[in-house]
C-alpha cells in the first residue's frame, strides 16, 4: 500500500500544479501576456522580412492583395513561408519641417537668429601671436539654413608690422575637386582688417540648407600659418544656422580632411530669407501640436492594421531612414527569438517579389547550407559623403560587397550571428551597406544572382524589382496573373511596361 502511495503522490502533485498554472494564466491580464513574444509553433523554410515605413499602408495593402495573397492561397508555400512587415514602434516626434534633414529625427535647433547683419564665423579668444608649423589647415561645416558667405579671412599675426604673408583661402563643396571661390592674401593685397582677421570679399552664392563645405588655408611661404585648433576659437553659428563638423565627433574621417584640422582664419556671412525663418519659428509650437496629434492617429491606425492582418513586427526604434539598419537588426533578433526557420529573405515594401520563383531557384540551384548569402552584389561601390546616402563614419572610399535592397537571402546561422551581436554591431547610413560591412567580418559564401534586380526595371524571370508605387506594383502583379510574366505580357498586348 505504501508503495502505491509513493507512486501516486508525484502524479497528484503534478496534476495540481498543472491545474494551478492553467487557472493562473487564465486570470493573467492581457497586458501582462503582451510583454512576452508570441511563439510560432511551425517551422518555416523561409521567413520574409519586408522593411516598411509607418505611413506606407497603401504599399503594404497592395502587397497583401498581390504576392502575399497568392502565397497564403498556395497549397504548399502557405505553410512554408512566414511574411512580416518591419515597422518602427515609434514615429519621430519632430515635424519634418523642423528637422535638420528628412532622413533623421534631429531637431533644427535655431534660436534667436542674427538677421540683417554680417556675422563673423570665427574669432580668437586669446592672443594671436606666434605661428604654427602647419602650412595647410582646414575646417568643415554644414549649413542648416541658407546663408551667403561675403568674405574669407585669415588670422592677423600680431608680431608682423602690417600684413607680411602670402596665403590662399579656398572654399570647397564636399566631394568637389574645384573650389567654389578663392581669396588670395599678400602684402600688396591684404584686404581689410576687422578685429583680429584680414578679410577679402568673394563672389556671393547662396549656400542652401544641407550644404556641406570645407575651408582650406594654405601658406605660400615657408613659414606656417597662424592657426588654432577648434577648441581655442569661438564659433558664431548665427543662432544655429550652421555647424562646424569635426573628425573627432565621428563626422568626416580625418584622412579625408585636407591638411591639419583647425582654423587659420574665418569667413563673414549673412542669413538669407530672415522673414521666412522668423515666421517658421513663430509657427513651430502649433506645428508641433498638430504633429503630435498626427502621431497619435498614426499609432491608432497601425494598431488597427496590425490587429486585422497580424503581419506586422513593431521593432523598438524611431522609424526614420537613418534608423533602418537598427530596424533590420531588431527584426533579426525577433526572428531568432520567436520562429524556427532555415532561410531569411529581406526585401522592401516598394518591391515586386516572386516567391514561387525564389523557391524554384532554391530547389534547382541547391541554394542552402550554412554561412550562405544569396543576392545581387554591388562591388567597389563608392562611399557617398553627401546627400541621402551620406556616410561620414566608414573611413574607406569604397564599401565591401553588399546586396542591393530589392531582395536577398541569408542562412539561419548568419541571422543568429547578427541577432546575438546586434548590441555590438555599428550601424551605418543604410541597411544594405551596413549588412555588407557586417558580413565582411564573417566572410559568408556569396551566390551572385542578377535576377534580384537593383534598379526599377522589368525582366522575365526576375525574382524582385524595386522602387515601385502602389499602383505600379498592382499592375505588375495583374500582368503576372494574366499571362505568367509581368514583362512579356505587356509587350504582347502593346501596353506600357511598368517601370
Amino acid at each position: 500500500m505504501r508503495n502505491w502511495l509513493v507512486l501516486l503522490c508525484p502524479c497528484v502533485l503534478g496534476a495540481a500544479l498543472h491545474l494551478w498554472l492553467r487557472l493562473r494564466s487564465a486570470a493573467a491580464p492581457a497586458d501582462h501576456l503582451a510583454l512576452f513574444p508570441r511563439w510560432e509553433s511551425s517551422h518555416y523554410d523561409v521567413v520574409v522580412g519586408v522593411l516598411s515605413a509607418r505611413h506606407n499602408r497603401e504599399l503594404r495593402n497592395v502587397i497583401r492583395s498581390t504576392w502575399l495573397k497568392h502565397l497564403t492561397q498556395h497549397p504548399t508555400l502557405s505553410r512554408r513561408v512566414l511574411v512580416k512587415f518591419i515597422i518602427g514602434a515609434r514615429g519621430c516626434d519632430v515635424p519634418v519641417e523642423d528637422r535638420e534633414d528628412p532622413y533623421s529625427c534631429r531637431l533644427l535647433n535655431i534660436t534667436n537668429p542674427v538677421l540683417n547683419q554680417e556675422i563673423e564665423a570665427f574669432g580668437l579668444s586669446e592672443d594671436t601671436s606666434g605661428l604654427s608649423e602647419d602650412r595647410v589647415v582646414s575646417v568643415s561645416f554644414r549649413v542648416l539654413y541658407p546663408i551667403v558667405i561675403t568674405s574669407l579671412g585669415v588670422f592677423h599675426d600680431a608680431s608682423d608690422v602690417g600684413f607680411q604673408r602670402n596665403i590662399t583661402v579656398k572654399l570647397y563643396q564636399a566631394e568637389q575637386e574645384e573650389a567654389l571661390f578663392i581669396a588670395r592674401f599678400s602684402p600688396p593685397s591684404c584686404g581689410v582688417q576687422v578685429n583680429q582677421l584680414w578679410y577679402k570679399p568673394v563672389e556671393q552664392f547662396i549656400l542652401p540648407e544641407s550644404f556641406e563645405g570645407t575651408i582650406v588655408w594654405e601658406s605660400q611661404d615657408l613659414q606656417g600659418l597662424v592657426s588654432r585648433n577648434l577648441h581655442k576659437v569661438t564659433v558664431n553659428d548665427g543662432g544655429g544656422v550652421l555647424r562646424v563638423v569635426t573628425a573627432g565627433e565621428g563626422s568626416l574621417p580625418h584622412e579625408f580632411m585636407e591638411g591639419v584640422e583647425g582654423v587659420a582664419g574665418g569667413f563673414i556671412y549673412t542669413i538669407q530669407e530672415g522673414d521666412a525663418l522668423l515666421q517658421s519659428l513663430r509657427s513651430r509650437p502649433g506645428r508641433l501640436a498638430d504633429h503630435t496629434r498626427s502621431l497619435r492617429t498614426e499609432d491608432a491606425s497601425l494598431r488597427e492594421e496590425s490587429g486585422v492582418h497580424g503581419d506586422i513586427v513593431f521593432v523598438d526604434v524611431v522609424d526614420t531612414y537613418r534608423n533602418v539598419p537598427a530596424k533590420l537588426l531588431n527584426f533579426y533578433k525577433w526572428t531568432v527569438e520567436t520562429t524556427s526557420f532555415d532561410l531569411l529573405l529581406k526585401t522592401d515594401d516598394d518591391c515586386y517579389v516572386d516567391l514561387e520563383a525564389v523557391f524554384n531557384r532554391i530547389a534547382h540551384k541547391n541554394l542552402d547550407g550554412p554561412n550562405f548569402w544569396w543576392g545581387n552584389f554591388r562591388l567597389n561601390w563608392a562611399v557617398d559623403r553627401t546627400g541621402k546616402w551620406q556616410e561620414l563614419e566608414y573611413p574607406s572610399p569604397a564599401y565591401p560587397a553588399f546586396a542591393c535592397g530589392s531582395g536577398y537571402v541569408v542562412s539561419r546561422d548568419i541571422v543568429h550571428w547578427l541577432a546575438s551581436n546586434a548590441g555590438r554591431l555599428k550601424t551605418y547610413q543604410g541597411e544594405d551597406v551596413s549588412m555588407g560591412i557586417w558580413m565582411a567580418a564573417i566572410g559568408p559564401r556569396r551566390y551572385q544572382d542578377g535576377l534580384w534586380l537593383c534598379e526599377k526595371t522589368c525582366e522575365s524571370g526576375m525574382l524582385s524589382s524595386p522602387q515601385y508605387s502602389a499602383r505600379e506594383l498592382a499592375e505588375l502583379w495583374h500582368l503576372k496573373e494574366l499571362c505568367g510574366d509581368p514583362c512579356q505580357c505587356a509587350a504582347r498586348e502593346g501596353g506600357r511596361r511598368p517601370g
